[in-house]
């Protein structure tokens, strides 16, 4: 449990770093976009292809993904449900609260809590392929059909083969599948760049909490409310039945996709809502909500299912 609490702490001081950094000024207004953008380009496909390089296939393709993948599907549909029955949004903003509620931030959170949490950033992986192959282009394409009442298919589903971090997950499949031993001297340079992810996303995350004010009258609260419920409370306690009830994982699974299930929600959902100016406040006040609850859900799993 210690070693939990110092990951946490870990993760939760260099996030104040990067809040301190963007309060005091010290780096141009849009620096925080430029480590994004850094991150999401470079550094977070090198660490994805050193781990998933020297992975055993048998880590991406299990058990613990399915579990995942229910979890994922209950949790949308919940949202859906009650939006159907109570809120009666259209199917763009509809689709957007369903993807806040069960689309978690594998990347800018999930790594530095696989890394320094769980103890195997590997774990993390399923999950982000899961999303940014199968999740995003489905969000993209309802959205797409919605708002513009048809969809650029093709477009779409290249979209994750456009994606570096696919491209360079893909790619250290591919090795790892083969038994492909990347020699030392020429990993070495991508285990360099990508040891600079974990600390770029958690700065940048920390810049991004500057100035972020939810709830505000007018915004949709009721929507915002149920959004944060599903993600930080119903998809670890789904994520939990089925891991330990009917998957029957061992203990350190069981703490991993209950961990995982209850990281909040991903920036990109913000992203897509911008994209499509459709659930924008929903979008963005269920990242906030749930990025700052999950730290308390966060301790309260590890206390409780740590091994």
């Amino acid at each position: 449990m210690l070693g939990v609490l110092i990951g946490f702490g870990i993760i939760g001081f260099v996030i104040l770093v990067g809040y301190g950094v963007q309060r005091a000024g010290i780096l141009p207004p849009d620096a925080r976009l430029v480590l994004n953008r850094v991150a999401f380009f470079v550094a977070t496909p090198a660490l994805l292809f050193t781990v998933l390089a020297r992975s055993h296939p048998a880590v991406v393709f299990s058990e613990a993904m399915l579990v995942t993948l229910c979890s994922v599907v209950v949790s949308v549909a919940l949202f859906v449900l009650v939006s159907r029955i109570w809120f009666r949004r259209g199917v763009a903003d509809t689709t957007v609260g369903a993807a806040a509620s069960a689309y978690v931030n594998a990347n800018n959170i999930g790594l530095p809590v696989a890394s320094y949490v769980l103890g195997n950033p590997q774990l993390v992986v399923p999950v982000l392929l899961l999303q940014l192959v199968v999740l995003a282009p489905i969000v993209l394409t309802t959205l797409d059909i919605s708002t513009h009442g048809k969809a650029s298919v093709g477009s779409i589903l290249s979209q994750p083969l456009r994606n570096p971090m696919i491209i360079a997950s893909l790619t250290g499949l591919v090795i790892a599948l083969l038994g492909v031993t990347v020699p030392d001297p020429v990993m070495a340079p991508f285990e360099l760049i990508g040891g600079a992810a974990v600390p770029l996303v958690l700065l940048a995350f920390g810049m991004s909490l500057v100035g972020q004010r939810p709830l505000q009258a007018g915004s949709g609260r009721i929507d915002i409310v149920v959004a944060t419920a599903i993600k930080l409370a119903v998809m670890p306690l789904v994520a939990f039945l089925l891991a330990r009830f009917v998957f029957v994982l061992p203990a350190e699974d069981v703490f991993g996709v209950v961990a995982l299930a209850a990281l909040p929600t991903a920036q990109n959902i913000y992203n897509f809502a911008s994209r499509y100016q459709r659930g924008v406040v929903l979008a963005r006040d269920t990242v906030l909500l749930t990025t700052i609850g999950s730290v308390p859900i966060l301790v309260l799993v590890a206390a409780l299912l740590a091994v």
